[in-house]
């Protein structure tokens, strides 16, 4: 997990990248500022240092005598005060306060002392370390500034040179004044920098979001038309993304959407009017083939029942006539009835005991099938519903034959109704072969026929296709749905419907 949340929305990653970039401008100027005035500093105390000389290192090596025993070229022109203070441990005139000063003979630290700050101190020697002597030794006499780190001062600046004794003398200045301006600098641009990148955030997202306006109302015409019930046919794309200026990137994606968005409308409008003409012959052909079939049916029966003689291959002919009429009108009116739920006909809103319609459809059931196991699940409560309790009976009757055309003879076939989260659940469940794994996703679809391992051994031949899609279709239109749950060894199909008054 980050430590900061990524940001999602285009508009938060403008502004974010724009304050990181923000962020990096002014870090790389506050480093050059401070790095250059750490330079330039640090330079004026090396050419101080070069102006101070070696007069007070020098006069180190004279620290402990007495002014009453100075010869009198140590005097000064007044004949009186030496060249060093009264402790006789260094001249410190026209020193700096703070100046350090050090003679080395060899590598041996003969003498180190500091300028006193207080007015009359003189040189107060500075105590040394094994440490601070060897980094003393170290520093070239090359004449030029070296920054050091003693114990007792901290960080200094020195410069070496060497003495006409064959010495070194080593002349340094505290650093502190340098760090204390470079720090103070660090502080302001810190401060300048942070209140920057804060007001330039708070701009910069208000000009993004004014500059994105254009592609958030495209995203929120995206989102309207992606909401509309496209899958219902008869629909009208009204949403449109509003103009924008076509020279820009928002304005192209915007003209682009609006074509798509035309597109789409003509291919819905050009699908609907091929479904409706497809809806209106189903319709008609099957209202118009239902008067020709009983006439045909009548006809065949008529024959049958006349009195005289007839030969066997014509009664077996007639016989064949009169079943196939019976058929093809039973497809005929499955047909009509989804040419009428397609067309959002109107079903009837009754109150319906399903429990009374599985009772009565598994005894029906059972007549058909005598030879395979029945079994009945009930609450002990009956399950009602609102709707149409013929054709509710007819998805019973239609589970119950698919189980029983589909199952060899000896299979089990339980019939489940219970009421759960304001739905009555009807499931139908076998122990035959199951559904194949590519016949599933279109079992539902109308004139789709399950696969032969499904109906080896077992009583086919007959179905049209149409069982499983009147059912799907029956159970959508009272507000409910209906599934398929199959493997080898068990099938359920399991339709849910609203208990509710409003559907």
């Amino acid at each position: 997990m980050s430590l900061f949340p990524r940001p999602h929305t285009l508009r938060a990653r403008l502004t974010a990248g724009l304050v990181v970039l923000l962020a990096v401008s002014c870090a790389a100027v506050g480093v050059a500022a401070v790095l250059e005035l750490n330079g330039f500093l640090t330079g004026r105390l090396d050419q101080q240092l070069r102006e101070t000389g070696v007069r007070f290192p020098a006069s180190l090596e004279h620290g402990g005598t007495r002014p009453s025993d100075l010869p009198q070229s140590r005097k000064d022109s007044t004949g009186g005060t030496p060249i060093g203070d009264e402790n006789g441990d260094g001249d410190t005139r026209r020193q700096t306060v703070g100046t350090f000063g050090a003679r080395l003979v060899g590598d041996t630290v003969t003498n180190a002392a500091v300028v006193g700050s207080s007015t009359g101190a003189g040189a107060q020697t500075v105590p040394l370390g094994a440490g601070d002597r060897r980094t003393l030794a170290s520093v070239p006499a090359d004449g030029r500034g070296h920054t050091i780190d003693l114990s007792a001062l901290d960080d200094y600046r020195v410069m070496a040179v060497q003495g006409r004794d064959g010495d070194v003398l080593i002349t340094g200045l505290p650093t502190e004044p340098v760090e204390a301006t470079v720090h103070r600098l660090e502080l302001v641009a810190a401060v300048v920098f942070g209140a920057a990148l804060a007001a330039a955030g708070f701009a910069g997202a208000l000009w993004v979001r004014w500059s994105l306006r254009p592609l958030s109302r495209v995203a929120a015409t995206a989102t309207k038309v992606s909401q509309l019930p496209l899958s219902s046919g008869e629909v009208e794309l009204w949403p449109r993304a509003p103009e924008a200026d076509p020279r820009s990137e928002v304005g192209r994606v915007a003209d682009a959407f609006n074509t798509m968005l035309g597109h789409v409308e003509d291919a819905l409008a050009k699908r609907h009017a091929s479904e409706e003409r497809l809806r209106s012959f189903a319709a008609d052909a099957s209202h118009e083939l239902r008067t020709p079939v009983a006439s045909v049916r009548g006809h065949a029966e008529l024959a049958l029942l006349h009195p005289g003689p007839v030969p066997p291959k014509v009664a077996r002919a007639l016989e064949r006539i009169e079943a196939e009429a019976s058929r093809m009108g039973e497809m005929v009116d499955d047909l009509l009835l989804l040419a009428r739920l397609d067309a959002g006909r109107p079903l009837d809103r009754l109150p319906v005991d399903l429990t009374r319609l599985v009772l009565d459809a598994v005894t029906d059931a059972q007549a058909a099938g005598p030879g395979h196991r029945w079994t009945l699940e009930l609450s002990e409560e009956p399950v009602t519903v609102p709707g149409d309790a013929h054709r509710l009976h007819q998805v019973l009757a239609n589970l119950l034959a698919n189980a029983r055309l589909h199952t060899p003879v000896g299979s089990t076939i339980t019939i489940s109704l219970e009421r759960s989260d304001g739905m009555a659940v009807l499931k139908v469940h076998d122990d035959g072969p199951g559904v194949a794994a590519d016949v599933q996703p279109r079992v539902f679809e109308r004139f789709s026929h399950g696969d032969r391992r499904r109906t080896d051994g077992v009583e086919s031949g007959t179905g049209t296709g149409l069982g499983l899609s009147i059912v799907a279709a029956v159970a959508e239109a009272h507000g409910g749905s209906v599934t398929l749950d199959s493997g080898p060894g068990s099938t359920t199909f399991a339709v849910r419907l609203p208990t509710g008054r409003n559907i």
